[in-house]
């Protein structure tokens, strides 16, 4: 879906993002601005500022920052088209879909419509079960015996299915509804030869609302009381409810996360309540299946740091195996990931009841990071004190390996394994990057370091001329000659780039003057909707876009497999970014001081800016 630049821009005039943020932050006037408790870290004293007049929000703490759009992304943890959607809802506008078919517009239309009204039956029936669990003196109990008290159930709206097969006929009086069968709700058995016969599928059950980021109704876990089997019992896949992405609990622990600097992956609906009674509300669980990248993906969204919580057992090992698996693409230098095993005869409940709330804290924070993990399961089953051995493992760890994003932890892990195997790093990437027959050495490299050059644009003062200044081409084309072209053409050429960048350089990629900012806008909604694309699949969608024009002149000679151009490297887009970040910073420098004679504030926002410009200018000097 490619939303039109133009219809944003009226979305963001009419909406007030004093309006969207104080929906989730008690903010308070403060000269020209509104101040508040940073809702994207913890703090005592507020430092979270947000302008009516530039209709912009900024954390003086951590330095989050953006407009209504940006806040439900980081907020709420919605894609760009999610934001967009349910900010035009909330001022009553329709989201135009001009690449759309009329067909299509209406089938979308239909399953948008399904959709809420699936969520409408779900909540209904989440409702009646809440009814239900306080008529049910047995399920009372049941949780009062696990040691959750009313306020926790209310907070994660627990419920309780009766025993009757037909239960919900009273809730829903057409007990017919194809919509109940739908939403997993009902269960429609037609043997051969006979009548078709309906009945709820959770009966004799707690049951655990199941919510999107939105808070949303999508579904329901039910657990038996006993010890009847199956001990879990989730709702089926339906338009609303996919259990490969959505995670239980991340709707009520999205403030937590925040607070608490991590996420805790647990492994069953009863381990997030538990924990949120016993003091850790950051805890969210999958849904009965393996964790996925996107599971991953969408926890990053709110917290830059995830520790899995699995048993020590054979069974709690396979699972952390697959939770690596769906890490790696996302953990980049900025980030950690972790892995918790407790004895075997533990879960997180058991053992805060046992050892107390700080063991267990201990204990998080001396979780396998995620490097260490992935060189153990790299030399499972391997012998080192064998030739053999340590070609096994450097045969397990390859894979692995490749999967991470450029950086220092990759780097620092490919040193790691090299000595276990007993290689230096070359001749480890040689045997898993063998050269074909034929080719030359190593390309020397193209950088230098005193070579400096003024572009008259503005954009490659203190960058080696070799590294960005443009090179004549055959045919008379140029490589980029500026910063933003620089950056396009990476990113363009390489999309999955934009998954590892940080909020701040998502920013300032997209704010940036037309064509290079609204085509940044619009890379980012393919990456959210569809994941990583291939240039050939970009262009295509590029048809009738502002943009179109200077990508197809910057991606002229894609097509021709200049190696050198295609296989930029990471440290080359950071040192670019990083640049483009000082020029910004500085304009923003001289916007503040000539705000602070009105605004004393301004002044604090100077000096934030300043630090954060050291802090760039440092690393900076540290790559040359």
């Amino acid at each position: 879906m490619s939303i039109p630049q133009t219809f944003i821009q009226e979305l963001l005039s009419r909406a007030d993002v004093v309006e969207i943020v104080g929906r989730y932050v008690q903010l308070k006037k403060g000269g020209a601005n509104f101040m508040g408790l940073c809702p994207f870290h913890g703090e005592k004293s507020p430092s979270f500022s947000v302008s009516p007049a530039k209709q912009f929000y900024h954390c003086f703490g951590c330095g989050k920052n953006g407009n209504a759009i940006s806040f439900l992304m980081d907020h709420a943890g919605m894609t760009f088209v999610e934001a967009v959607k349910d900010l035009a809802q909330q001022y009553g506008l329709q989201v135009p879909e001009d690449d759309a078919s009329p067909q299509d517009r209406a089938r979308a239309a239909e399953q948008r419509e399904k959709q809420t009204t699936l969520s409408d039956v779900l909540e209904k029936a989440g409702d009646a079960y809440k009814k239900q669990l306080k008529n049910s003196p047995r399920a009372v109990d049941y949780l009062k015996k696990r040691g959750l008290s009313g306020e926790v159930a209310r907070q994660y709206g627990l419920g309780y299915a009766p025993e009757g097969w037909r239960s919900l006929a009273s809730v829903f009086p057409n007990y017919d509804d194809p919509l109940l069968v739908e939403s997993g709700l009902v269960i429609l058995s037609a043997e051969e030869g006979e009548n078709e016969k309906r009945y709820d599928r959770f009966r004799d059950r707690i049951m655990f609302p199941i919510r999107n980021v939105k808070g949303d109704c999508i579904g329901f876990g039910g657990r038996v009381l006993g010890d009847e089997k199956p001990k879990y019992l989730n709702s089926p896949e339906t338009p609303v409810f996919s259990k490969g992405r959505e995670l239980y609990g991340l709707f009520e622990a999205r403030n937590a996360l925040r607070e608490h600097g991590y996420a805790l992956v647990t492994e069953g609906y009863m381990d997030v309540v538990a924990l949120a009674q016993l003091g850790f509300p950051n805890a969210v669980a999958t849904l009965g299946t393996a964790c996925t990248a996107e599971h991953v993906q969408k926890l990053f969204r709110f917290t830059d740091s995830v520790v899995f919580s699995f048993d020590g057992d054979a069974a709690g090992r396979r699972a952390a195996r697959k939770a690596l698996d769906g890490a790696l693409p996302f953990a980049t230098d900025v980030r950690s990931v972790k892995f918790l095993f407790l004895p075997a005869e533990h879960d997180p409940d058991s053992f805060i009841r046992e050892f107390g709330k700080e063991a267990f804290a201990r204990y998080v924070s001396e979780a396998v990071p995620l490097s260490r993990f992935l060189i153990d399961a790299a030399r499972e089953g391997c012998d080192l004190n064998t030739a053999e051995g340590r070609a096994h493992m450097a045969s397990n760890a390859k894979p692995l390996w490749m999967q991470l994003p450029d950086g220092a932890l990759k780097q620092q892990l490919l040193s790691e394994i090299s000595d276990l195997v007993q290689l230096s790093n070359r001749e480890l990437s040689e045997v898993w990057n063998p050269k074909p027959a034929g080719s030359g050495d190593e390309k020397q490299k193209r950088y230098s370091k005193d070579s400096k050059l003024h572009n008259e644009s503005g954009g490659y003062s203190g960058i080696s001329r070799k590294k960005f200044a443009p090179r004549p081409r055959s045919g008379g084309r140029t490589l980029p000659a500026s910063r933003a072209d620089h950056a396009t053409r990476i990113l363009l050429g390489n999309m999955a780039a934009l998954e590892v960048l940080s909020a701040e350089d998502h920013t300032m990629l997209c704010e940036l003057p037309p064509p290079h900012g609204p085509l940044f806008v619009w890379l980012e909604r393919q990456l959210h909707e569809h994941g990583p694309q291939p240039w050939v699949a970009l262009r295509e969608g590029l048809h009738g876009h502002e943009g179109e024009d200077l990508a197809l002149r910057l991606m002229a000679d894609h097509e021709l497999g200049d190696a050198e151009e295609a296989d930029e490297s990471a440290a080359e887009l950071r040192d670019l970014l990083n640049r483009m970040l000082v020029e910004r910073i500085k304009i923003q420098q001289t916007e503040a001081i000539a705000a602070s004679k009105a605004d004393p504030a301004a002044l604090l926002l100077y000096r934030e800016l300043q630090s954060r410009r050291l802090q760039l200018e440092t690393a900076l000097s540290r790559a040359d």
